[in-house]
Order: C-alpha cells, then structure tokens, then sequence
C-alpha cells in the first residue's frame, strides 16, 4: 500500500482566507488526504456525502454556525470523526504551538495515543500499577462473618422466647354476631351521654390562619453536580456526552472546557443543538438549577451551601466544592492532568468518577492518569448511560 492509500480521507469545512489555509497545511502534515474543501455555508449535505470522508474538521466561527445545522445529518453519521477548531486561532497558530496542534490532529484521526514530539517517546510513562482498588470482600479476608454467626447461634438458645398470644389481657367482651348490631346500643353512644353529663364545648376556631402549604416533591435544592473536564480536542466529546444523555436526567451538568479563544458563546450554542436538556451560560450569583447543561468560563466557580450549589465571580477548583456523594467528575481529552489527584480524591469519598477510553482520545494524558487510579474508563455515550443509571 503506497503512502497516498494509506492517507485518511478528510473533509475539511471552512471559509477561504488564512484559517483554511493553515489547517489545509495541517492536514497534509498529519497524514490526511483532503477529498473535500469548502465553505460550510454553501455547502449541502448531499456534497458532503458523496465526498465519502471518514473525518470532517470544521473552522468553526459565527457565520458558519446556521450552516452546520443543514450537515447535521451526515456530521451524525455512525462511524464518521468530527473535529472542531476555532477559526480565529487556527488563523493564529504557527511555531510549536502548531506543530503541537499538528500531533494531535494525526493522533485523533488515526487512532492513537502518540502526541509526543520524536524523540520525546519516552517521557510520558505511566506506571499502571496497583490497578484497580482492592474489593471490600478483599479487604475484609482476614475478618470472616461465619464467627459473627455461629456467636449469635450459640447465645440464642439463652435469649427469652416470644410466643404469640401469651401475656396479652383478655378481651373486654366477644365481638357480638351481626344479629346483636343496633344503633341504639348504649355502648354505641358517646362516653358524655352514658355518663348523663353535658357534652364538652367546641374548640375556638375563630383564631386560625390560613398557611399556604407546600406540595410535596417541590424540594428544588440542587445536592450535587456532574462536572465534565475537558481540554483540546474536548468539544467532539463534550457533544456526545451531552447528546446522549436523556431529556429526564435530573443533575445538573458543569461544562469546563478551556478554550483559548475565550468563545464560550459559542460552546452553548452548539450543545444547545445536541442536548436534550437546556444549556446555558454560568453567570455569578445564579443558582445551580436541576436537569440544566452549564457552560462555565475560567473565571467562573461554585459553592456549596444549605440553599444547594450557586455560581461564583472567581476561579475555584471545582471538583474540591462538590458534594461526593452526591457529585460524579467525568475526565475527557485534554483535561489537566494537575487536577487528576483531586478526581481521584472525590471519588474515594463516594463521588463517581470515569474518564473517557483511549480509543479517539485526542489528548488522553489526564485519562491515563485516571485509569491508573482504578477510574472506569468509557466512550462518551457510555459514559453518560453510567450517569443516567446512577440517577435515573
């Protein structure tokens, strides 16, 4: 097979001008065959499918975003890799950075891991060891229940005995046959009657007030969050996660995605199109609402208090604000690999934690990580059945 065979055929959507003409570039230096080049906003479906790419990288910026929803039924196909890059950066981009983006672009298009610059092979090595964290059954092998069983066997017999019937009073009198029912019966009267007395005075009701009560199942206050880590080459997964999710899941999902262009804007809009749920953008001051996709900028933080979660002007560690039994942390491509140890904290006090399988992981450094600590790793859309399954 020649060089040209082997050669993933991609798309690539953007408007002409220097964007395009960098990731143009970028496409060749990956191993990429471009069977497809063009604007997004005359392009039709049809075009795209009869190009036949196995992978579509699209410039995204604000005149393309209307376009996309016309692709939307081939971008969806099964089996097809969408890539997003922001134009204004990709316009941008050059020196080590670009050669940087170029690594992970091939790394995403074919499948593998190897983001490291040649000769750097060696650097990143993970060790895997313990694996996965020892079973209660494992931990408890030295303490076995059949001695609690056979104390409690042996004390038993010393222990009173309980039989049905015994101690209990007499009846009063026998239950009458239907025969001796009569609604003059004295036993049917009131207990002021049979004694000849006055009967009691009624209640004052002329000082109640009227409490407006609260129907039950109103209880709104939000216990606990799934946060969503995610880095370069984050977006395609964040999407998959959020669509899959079903429109009745119940906690509220906290989008950290660091975007160099700061376009978080943008973010909202294209989960909005994807989600089953509302999305909008985490603004400081605003409660944390239930069965709600947040997107959060940098500068954005939580607390937790009495009331539930509310937004807060500054940046925090998020994952350290979350209630653990109540929160799950979901580690996507290109999460800090900084913040894996307090990932792995949460969910040794009961917070579920899972990051995303290394197959089509663009930057799995943090995954690694996680898979290290014992941490499940899934495809997007099985990550977000394991959360509909925790809270149904």
């Amino acid at each position: 097979m020649s060089v040209a065979d082997a050669r993933k055929p991609v798309a690539l959507l953007a408007r002409a001008g220097a964007a395009r003409d960098r990731l143009r570039e970028a496409l060749d230096a990956a191993g990429a065959q471009v069977v497809l080049e063009e604007d997004p906003t005359v392009l039709d479906a049809g075009t795209l499918a009869a190009a036949g790419p196995q992978a579509v990288l699209v410039a995204l910026e604000p005149a393309v975003e209307d376009a996309l929803v016309a692709l939307e039924p081939v971008l969806e196909s099964p089996g097809l890799l969408v890539v997003f890059d922001e134009a204004d950066l990709a316009a941008r981009r050059d020196g080590w950075e670009a050669q940087r983006w170029i690594r992970h672009l091939a790394a995403k298009l074919h499948g593998h891991d190897d983001v490291l610059p040649p000769g750097r092979e060696q650097d990143l090595v993970i060790d895997l060891q313990p694996g996965a964290p020892a079973t209660p059954a494992q931990l408890h092998a030295e303490d076995p229940f059949d001695t609690h069983l056979a104390e409690a066997a042996a004390r038993a017999e010393a222990l009173p005995e309980d039989r049905p019937g015994e101690n209990l009073p007499e009846p009063a009198i026998a239950a009458p046959s239907p025969s001796a029912w009569s609604l003059s019966d004295d036993a049917a009267a009131p207990a002021f009657e049979r004694a000849g007395r006055e009967p009691p005075p009624l209640p004052d009701f002329s000082r109640l007030e009227l409490v407006a009560l609260e129907p039950e199942g109103t209880d709104d206050v939000v216990k606990g969050a799934v946060l969503v880590i995610a880095g370069i080459g984050g977006p395609d997964a964040v999407r998959k996660l959020i669509g899959a999710l079903p429109a009745g899941f119940t906690r509220p999902l906290l989008v950290q995605l660091k975007l160099d262009g700061g376009r978080y804007d943008n973010l909202v809009k294209q989960l909005a199109r994807v989600s089953a749920l509302p999305v909008a953008m985490a603004m400081p001051g605003d409660a944390v609402s239930a069965a709600t996709v947040y997107v959060l900028p940098q500068a954005v933080g939580i607390e937790a208090s009495d009331e539930g979660l509310a937004f807060t002007d500054g940046a925090s560690e998020l994952v350290a604000s979350l209630p653990p039994a109540e929160s799950a942390v979901i580690v996507l491509s290109g999460a800090d690999p900084a913040r894996i140890d307090a990932v792995l904290a949460l969910a040794t006090r009961g917070g579920h934690v899972a990051g995303q399988s290394l197959e089509g992981c663009y930057d799995a450094s943090a995954v690694k990580l996680m898979a290290a600590g014992g941490a499940e790793l899934g495809a997007p859309a099985q990550l977000a059945e394991q959360l509909a399954a925790r809270w149904p």
